[in-house]
């Protein structure tokens, strides 16, 4: 085992020049297709344990603009139309699951004694579409790093257990390949884990998930504004989040405007690196009394509501079946 004092010199062999420089090609190296989001996340934190964060008192102030940018951005790989349709197909599961998800997970979050702010975040992420919920809620809620951290940390390790878990789930259920797009949709974190949950399943059932995933990410804005209500502190004027109307424009934007879909795919994909770039910022923020102080209870909360989630929706999807 290694011992935190063997690594703490590697802050000060380098000076500070250097450690910026490797900091700054650590940045470029999550702007390629290499490094994922949770990979981002995972090579900040290392970063700032083995040689320090040269720009720590820049880095909340980044991480705000570049959230609200990418967020933003993102707006411009969603058809309003297709989303909206494709969410009618489950709207009344989705509905509910959203509801419930963040009712219960705030009941569980003052049981287990977490800050709200974080109970919302993991609440929402597991509710709406993961990373990406928690990235559109962060500046609205104006959450610390630790708080983003903890958040995050735990929705992307349950993500990654149910890209894996759901397939095999589902072809032991039996599940049809609608019932099977749907129900990821809704119970898997961030769209890429059910893309690729899907993928392995069928066609039809990819087909499926992506659009109702789609839909539900609109959820994104309703809760963002009324968390921008629900958190307000005393006199504090409510600011509601702007970012959030131009994402809904960008959206817009993308559905209807005539040649918009010549620059759609390339602002999303520099929205999707941008969010990259925000999450290893998020890591480089963290430190491991961070971690340690953060515990076992936001993993328990992730880990109930998203139990929760599957089996319920589960349930819904195959009453609904049986009834029809």
């Amino acid at each position: 085992m290694i011992e935190r004092s063997s690594i703490k010199p590697l802050a000060t062999a380098y000076p500070e020049p250097v450690r910026k420089l490797i900091f700054a090609a650590a940045l470029l190296l999550c702007l390629s297709p290499l490094v994922s989001a949770p990979v981002a996340l995972v090579l900040g934190f290392c970063f700032t344990w083995l040689l320090g964060h040269p720009f720590q008192r820049h880095n909340q102030q980044a991480i705000n603009w570049l959230l609200k940018a990418s967020v933003v951005g993102l707006g411009f790989g969603i058809n309003a139309a297709g989303a909206l349709a494709a969410g009618k197909q489950g709207f009344e599961i989705t509905l509910v699951s959203v509801l419930v998800t963040l009712l219960v997970g705030a009941g569980i979050g003052k049981l287990l004694r977490l800050a709200p702010k974080v109970s919302h975040l993991i609440a929402s992420g597991t509710a709406i579409c993961g990373g990406s919920a928690i990235a559109a809620l962060a500046p609205v809620l104006r959450v610390s790093e630790k708080e983003m951290s903890v958040s995050l940390g735990t929705v992307f390790l349950l993500n990654a257990v149910a890209l894996l878990v759901f397939p095999v789930l589902g072809h032991y259920l039996q599940l049809s390949q609608f019932q099977f797009g749907l129900w990821s949709a809704i119970a898997i974190h961030d769209t890429s884990s059910v893309v690729g949950a899907a993928s392995a399943y069928g066609a039809e059932a990819l087909e499926v998930a992506t659009t109702v995933k789609l839909a539900r990410a609109l959820w994104i804005v309703p809760v963002a504004v009324v968390s921008s209500f629900a958190f307000r502190t005393g006199n504090r004027r409510v600011q509601l989040p702007w970012f959030i109307g131009l994402f809904v424009l960008a959206m817009l934007l993308h559905s209807y405007l005539p040649g918009a879909d010549m620059l759609s795919q390339q602002i999303t994909a520099l929205s999707k690196a941008g969010l990259t770039v925000t999450l290893f910022l998020v890591g480089a923020g963290l430190s491991i009394d961070k971690v340690k102080a953060a515990g076992w209870r936001p993993l328990l909360l992730g880990l109930t509501l998203w139990v929760l989630v599957a089996v319920v929706s589960l349930w819904g999807i195959l009453l609904s079946d049986a009834r029809s």
